[in-house]
């Protein structure tokens, strides 16, 4: 199934000990970079939401975050380490002895010093679960996302196909009538030199002519990658390589069509099949 590479999804979750959010955004990109922002509570589970990512999506430029908002814990006590509020407090005295004029200890500032508040350990793993079946339901919401924008992108890459078979059909219908034109251009020159020509020379130099304008062989390769896309958008996995692929050499196709072109007609047709394809390019370029 085509997918567009420009989503966005975001997921949240009351956990009981904290609010948790994922947001991911992904745009075109050549290859699948992968950009992680984690909060530092869940630090180590970066190698398996990179393992997710991957698994579950080809290509594109994807930012990931996650941000964790702890509960409120106003009604947890506050453990002093006496013994280390000691040492502390005894390397102050010490350091004030030496000093001129110190001025007065700030409780505050006392507590932020590493070790005199004892932090109760809290089991990560839980959270980290949590965490993770979340970012599933959010890379859910976002391959929806991506599979919604790429039916529209296929809506349109078909609607253009459609408009490229008919410019086709169009320009193998004029064919005749441009040999013909040929002809009776060929022939004017020769009447306005007012001397006899030779008949085979005369049919020779019609036929080196057509050679050069013919655009058969042009006309059959672009039916064939225009038929072509049609079949690779019905495909059930990724496809935008190929199909840029194909962008390329329709866009061959269609400069040969027009540097052999000798009347207004072909060379009409093939500045519209360019612009198709300028157009399809842009939609592929954000086609996973």
């Amino acid at each position: 199934m085509i997918r567009s590479m420009t989503a966005f999804a975001r997921q949240e979750l009351d956990t009981g000990t904290g609010d948790l959010a994922w947001e991911i955004r992904s745009l075109n990109h050549r290859y699948l970079e992968l950009a992680v922002r984690l909060p530092e509570e869940l630090r180590a589970i970066e190698a398996a939401v990179r393992e997710r990512l991957g698994a579950r999506l080809g290509r594109g430029k994807v930012e990931c975050s996650c941000r964790y908002r702890p509960a409120a814990t106003a009604s947890v006590p506050v453990d002093i380490d006496e013994d280390n509020l000691v040492r502390l407090l005894t390397a102050c005295d010490t350091v004030a002895t030496r000093l001129p004029a110190s001025a007065p200890l700030n409780p505050i500032e006392l507590l932020r010093w590493p070790g005199v508040l004892r932090e109760e350990a809290v089991d990560m793993a839980p959270l980290a679960k949590k965490a993770l079946a979340l970012l599933d339901q959010t890379l859910d919401e976002l391959l929806q996302f991506r599979e919604r924008e790429g039916q529209q992108i296929r809506r349109q890459l078909l609607q253009r196909c459609d408009a490229m078979g008919e410019l086709v059909q169009q320009a193998r219908g004029k064919l005749p009538e441009i040999q013909a034109a040929l002809r009776d251009k060929l022939e004017a020159r020769l009447a306005d030199l007012e001397t006899a020509a030779d008949p085979g020379r005369l049919e020779q130099e019609l036929v080196i002519q057509i050679q050069k304008s013919d655009v058969d062989e042009e006309m059959e390769r672009l039916q064939g990658h225009v038929d072509e896309v049609r079949q690779v958008l019905a495909r059930e996995e990724p496809v935008g390589r190929r199909l840029d692929f194909l962008m390329q050499e329709l866009n061959r196709e269609a400069n040969t069509l027009g540097s052999k072109s000798v009347a207004a007609v072909t060379t009409s047709i093939s500045v519209e099949l360019k612009v198709l394809i300028e157009q399809m390019r842009e939609q592929v370029q954000n086609t996973e």
